[in-house]
């Protein structure tokens, strides 16, 4: 008997009249029962079969026990009761519960895959595949919402942030990232939200270098998505929030060329700008110093940076900062747009909303685990996970530009386990931005 079972099952003796015995005895028992909702919807998303759809089974067809769609589904339903390993199978392969979300008889029905199955399933997917599994899994959100709203949606904005993903070991394309401070991969997520509503889907995510800047990738992977949302939205409005990391030429031509897309993009300031935002930080510590508290004055400029074709304009928020027992502190804050509206307005409601966006990643990490990335070799990384943003895999080579949208001949990527993922395997890190789109159950 290990060291932390129990052989008490008569509980609080003496308090009641009756004794309370509690006995774990049932044989065919589970503590997952609430996965059966998950069952519930994915039947009516079909991501599980649209995914396993995209994939070609290779296997002699005589010696398959398990088919793509119940490898699929095996992997996205654990994932999503909270076991992210495929060595959590040699527990769950025989759960009732588990084995009816397969369609298998709870008893009597046939034992769930095993792990070496699933690393094997995991590995075995090319490409091609990936490609056309990620394009359903963006098609998927976009598609579900666009029958939601109907006529009545009028915009849709595209939010894309970077986050860390902590390595350990020898992990390929792990490298160490001076802004996090850790050897990491950089992963990209993307997101999406309607009008007003306050609401916002995952939609892609791309698993990056550690040492690539954050506009990698960014184009293709907008270009993506605006195609998919005029796609299934036509005449909609399309807005894209991104922070400074993203103030790449590339990205802000790519912006630029699209009809009826406004975007908020912050920027890194510089001397220049800090010049010409120098009147307004006079007046905000001014008021900082009467107030006592922090004060902050908005204005614009029509500014144009050495590597921009024209003059773009750039709201400037010259900020005093004010904090208990701690000198002030200047501020000063700056984002490209193409928007019209006040300098006020274009930062508080819409660029400042923008933040919510980390709370949607930090829910990532911490429930559905998507650092689980633990694998050495990248390309072995991969099974799809619709709850949490995964499934197909990207490259986002360390050495490309943010404008490339085709991948480099030769380049290989694997079906990805926590999110879409990309790796260059021929001759040094780089060159292809090839972008992988994924959606959330929800």
């Amino acid at each position: 008997m290990s060291e932390d079972s129990t052989t008490q099952c008569l509980l609080f003796p003496g308090v009641f009249r009756k004794p309370v015995v509690a006995q774990f005895d049932q044989r065919e028992g589970s503590s997952d029962g609430g996965a059966l909702l998950l069952k519930a919807a994915d039947r009516q998303y079909g991501l599980v079969a649209g995914l396993a759809s995209c994939l070609r089974d290779e296997r002699q067809a005589g010696k398959v026990d398990h088919s793509l769609c119940e490898l699929v589904g095996q992997r996205v339903f654990s994932i999503a009761c909270g076991y992210p390993d495929a060595n959590d199978s040699a527990r769950l392969c025989e759960d009732p519960i588990h084995k009816l979300l397969l369609d298998r008889d709870p008893i009597e029905g046939r034992d769930l895959a095993s792990q070496p199955t699933l690393s094997r399933f995991e590995n075995g997917v090319g490409v091609k595949e990936l490609y056309r599994a990620g394009e359903f899994l963006g098609e998927s959100v976009i598609r579900r919402h666009a029958k939601r709203l109907r006529r009545r949606a009028y915009r849709v904005t595209i939010d894309l942030d970077p986050t860390d993903d902590p390595t350990h070991g020898a992990q390929q394309l792990s490298f160490f990232n001076g802004h996090y401070d850790t050897w990491c991969y950089l992963p990209v997520m993307g997101f999406v939200s309607f009008n007003d509503e306050a609401e916002q889907y995952l939609c892609a995510a791309v698993l990056r270098p550690g040492n690539v800047g954050a506009a990698v990738g960014a184009v293709a992977l907008l270009r993506r998505l605006v195609r998919m949302i005029r796609c299934r939205l036509p005449g909609v409005r399309i807005r894209v929030r991104l922070d400074g990391g993203f103030a790449h030429p590339a990205v802000l031509e790519f912006l630029d060329a699209q009809p009826k897309l406004e975007y908020v993009v912050a920027m890194a300031k510089n001397a220049v700008l800090k010049r010409v935002a120098e009147s307004g930080m006079k007046q905000a510590r001014q008021f900082s110093r009467l107030s006592g508290t922090t004060e902050h004055i908005y204005g614009e400029v029509r500014y144009q940076a050495g590597t921009w074709p024209g003059q773009r304009r750039v709201i400037i928020k010259a900020e005093v900062v004010r904090a208990v027992d701690k000198d002030p502190k200047d501020n000063p804050r700056f984002v490209i747009t193409n928007m019209k509206q006040s300098p006020q307005w274009i930062y508080e409601k819409v660029y400042c909303a923008r933040g919510d966006v980390e709370n949607r990643i930090k829910e990532l990490h911490d429930g559905m685990q998507i650092g689980r990335t633990s694998c050495s070799n990248l390309l072995g990384k991969h099974v799809p996970r619709p709850p949490d943003g995964g499934g197909l895999c990207a490259n986002a080579g360390a050495a490309s530009s943010p404008g490339t949208d085709s991948p480099r001949p030769g380049a290989s990527c694997d079906l990805t386990r926590t999110l879409l993922e990309g790796g260059d395997t021929g001759g040094g890190l780089g060159a292809a931005d090839r972008v992988a789109l994924t959606p959330v159950l929800s």
